[in-house]
């Protein structure tokens, strides 16, 4: 059997599809997960186990055997909290079998062989009966199918598939109930992570202003969620319109419909402005009564901020209305959540859809191809006016009146500006047709089709009959020693001060020899060092920098201020320094780094070294 694996594009920052082979080692994938964070998160974890033991008291109160159906075990630690909990019996279903087969090892090195099995299927392949999997209905239900969305994994089929075929009629279910939030924002930086806004370009002749096409300016943009961080965008980014809105509401104890449905809840607007941008969480509750409940909202809308648990596996949505539209304080409109069996999203009524009888079944789709080939970063990379002036500043020091120019980067507007700087010939490489339609519209929108000439080819396969000369383009890999994150979602300080380790030089030929890099970095700063970063400055000019990774020096009291517009890599270390090592004592990392240019993979190792020898 053949799987697909996703792999991030280091140079796009898209996450593409590599396959991989039944004999491929599944252990990486599954440390890269969400697992360990799902593992880590104390608030999560003892929820669930105030659940879970609740459930099954209730049940033996009543005289009955606790019989438990676990859907999504991952390593089984659920089940075997419901076995610690007093527990009868658990039968714990994961589909993926790298991890079914960890839960089996976790299973049996707990002692717990003897009161769990793990059924390596999809639950809705379950069976009951004599010969089935499971000889009888559960009584208590236990599952972890949830994203950011809620539903985006499938919870709503596998409890609706669960109820009908796998629990008794009743059943204990653990979490009880969950409970969707939204709020209505203006937010002009969340809306240029969906909209192409004008770009402006200071010229010989005057300003020069790029416009979206208007197909791009109807589009509704994008069906899928962008799940960010919310506690780490600026509460200046945006401005509240409403206030928190419980959306709709899932009984996971009744039995569940995955069927398309929509909720409105009419609001009078706290504040005049253009209403944009929805930002949704949930909370679940683990108990009938409520008592035990787990949140994801942001710290402003939390009942206790200073008791914020910081997860990844669970974040908080941002939904673009399809259109923005202007809202008025005191004149209520309705906010409406959409729902089909994997996906939500919001849109914005005068009246509620049950009096007009207006409901949109159908979930937005992009029809513009700018949302499914540029992702939210690049749309917000693209509308960053001070990088696109950046740019400018550099390409005047460059370009002649008799300059032909090569764009190099699918979807890119250098072209554009390059040929409103007045270089005499532009030509620009889209490697696909999908990339090159988009182009061309925002070309047309601009009078520039007869402009600017596309090139259908991915660069490498350039030749002489394409343009003049002959190029070898260089290609990077995603590192399998380090991992894509986008950090300026996550609050980190750094112990060092940058350091350079390898440079590119694209003013000349692509060496055909391995580029190797090693050397040490100094600690300068008290703190325990989790990973090393890495990330690229292009220099523009030797007076203009543009960084995918710090953009100001780091102090020793703020934390980084890394690029939102690209992810960084980084390289966790097996292990912190050791705790006996005194913080004026040396610390150093040392690192090998290569850059294979035949293949673009890039290699690397750092080791951790504290004031007693040791490397970590």
């Amino acid at each position: 059997m053949k799987v697909f694996c996703g792999r991030a594009n280091p140079v796009t920052g898209s996450v593409e599809w590599q396959e991989e082979d039944e004999q491929y080692d599944y252990h990486q994938e599954i440390a890269r997960s969400s697992y360990a964070d799902m593992l880590h998160d104390k608030d999560r974890n003892i929820k669930y186990y105030q659940g879970i033991r609740a459930a099954v008291s209730r049940v033996k109160d009543r005289g009955q055997k606790a019989l438990v159906l676990d859907i999504g075990t991952g390593t089984g630690l659920l089940s075997m909290m419901a076995v610690t909990a007093g527990a009868d019996f658990c039968y714990a279903v994961e589909v993926f079998k790298p991890m079914a087969d960890a839960a089996v090892k976790i299973v049996e090195k707990n002692g717990f062989s003897d009161k769990i099995k793990v059924i390596n299927k999809h639950s809705t392949e379950v069976t009951v009966g004599l010969d089935g999997d499971m000889p009888c209905r559960a009584n208590i239900l236990i599952t972890e199918l949830f994203d950011t969305e809620l539903i985006g994994e499938g919870a709503l089929p596998s409890y609706e598939h669960a109820h009908r075929h796998l629990v008794q009629e009743n059943c204990e279910a653990v979490p009880h109930r969950a409970t969707v939030y939204a709020q209505l924002v203006e937010s002009k930086k969340m809306w240029s992570w969906n909209k192409l806004f004008p770009i402006r370009v200071q010229t010989k002749r005057g300003e020069q202003v790029i416009v979206p096409p208007s197909e791009l300016e109807r589009c509704p943009g994008a069906p899928s969620v962008c799940d960010i961080q919310l506690n780490q965008v600026s509460p200046t980014d945006f401005t509240v319109l409403s206030n928190v809105l419980p959306m709709f509401s899932v009984d996971f104890s009744k039995q569940v419909s995955s069927s398309a449905a929509c909720h409105s809840r009419q609001f009078d607007p706290l504040a005049s402005g253009q209403a944009q941008v929805v930002l949704s969480w949930w909370d679940i509750e683990m108990d009938p009564e409520g008592k035990i409940k787990c949140t994801m909202a942001p710290f402003w809308a939390h009942t206790d901020p200073q008791e914020l648990q910081w997860r990844d596996h669970w974040m908080q949505c941002v939904y673009f209305l399809p259109q923005e539209e202007p809202v008025t304080q005191g004149s209520a409109v309705c906010l409406v959540a959409h729902h089909d069996d994997y996906c939500v999203w919001y849109s914005l009524q005068r009246t509620s859809p049950e009096k007009n009888g207006r409901v949109h079944a159908l979930r937005p789709v992009c029809d513009c191809q700018a949302h499914l080939l540029w992702n939210r970063p690049r749309f917000g990379e693209i509308n960053d006016q001070e990088r696109t002036d950046q740019y400018v500043q550099a390409l005047r020091t460059v370009l002649k009146p008799d300059s032909v120019c090569l764009c190099v980067s699918d979807g890119s507007l250098l072209c554009m500006l390059v040929h409103h700087l007045g270089a005499e010939q532009v030509f620009t490489i889209e490697s696909s047709a999908a990339s090159h339609r988009l182009m061309k519209k925002i070309f047309k929108a601009n009078h520039l089709e007869d402009k600017i000439n596309v090139v259908e080819k991915r660069p490498e396969l350039l030749t002489s009959a394409d343009l003049e000369g002959k190029k070898h383009a260089l290609d990077f890999r995603e590192s399998k020693e380090a991992e894509p994150h986008p950090l300026w979602e996550y609050p980190c300080r750094s112990l060092s001060e940058p350091q350079q380790i390898l440079t590119f030089d694209f003013q000349q030929p692509v060496p055909p020899q391995l580029l190797h890099a090693e050397g040490s970095i100094k600690l300068r700063r008290p703190g325990r060092s989790h990973g090393a970063v890495l990330w690229m400055e292009y220099h523009l000019t030797p007076d203009s920098t543009v960084s995918t990774g710090l953009l100001k020096p780091a102090d020793d009291k703020e934390d980084c201020c890394w690029n939102p517009h690209c992810k960084q890599a980084v390289y966790f270390f097996s292990t912190t320094l050791d705790p006996r090592a005194s913080l004026g004592s040396p610390q150093t990392v040392s690192y090998v780094v290569e850059f294979h240019p035949r293949t673009g993979d890039v290699t690397m190792d750092f080791t951790l070294s504290d004031a007693l020898g040791n490397g970590h």
